[in-house]
């Protein structure tokens, strides 16, 4: 009677997914988390970086900027790695090209 029972049980178990089975289930849910992820975090950033580096390339001298320091100024010389912005009429910077923030208009003074 135990022998039969024991039999029983064993048919009634539902079988236990192989590990393949498990990881093609998940696998949707990977690939739509890295969806969501180059969506929503990769891509605007990417997009960004794009715009403010056509930015840098487009400066030129005459041009009012804004560092990311928050200083206002206006470009006087152009370098390959830096700019010169005077912000007072004898006082002139140098700043990292990367850390020029924008470009402001002149209706922004």
């Amino acid at each position: 009677m135990t022998g039969f029972l024991t039999v029983l049980t064993q048919a009634s178990a539902p079988a236990a997914p192989s590990m393949t089975e498990q990881l093609m289930q998940m696998l949707p849910m990977f690939v739509m988390i890295i969806v969501i992820f180059y969506f929503i975090i990769y891509r605007p950033q990417k997009q960004q970086r794009d715009k403010h580096k056509a930015m840098l390339e487009e400066l030129k001298k005459g041009d009012k900027v804004v560092t990311t320091g928050g200083i206002w100024g206006t470009v006087t010389n152009l370098g390959k790695e830096t700019v010169t912005v005077q912000i007072a009429e004898n006082a002139k910077i140098k700043v990292a090209r990367e850390h020029i923030a924008r470009v402001r208009g002149d209706d922004n003074d």
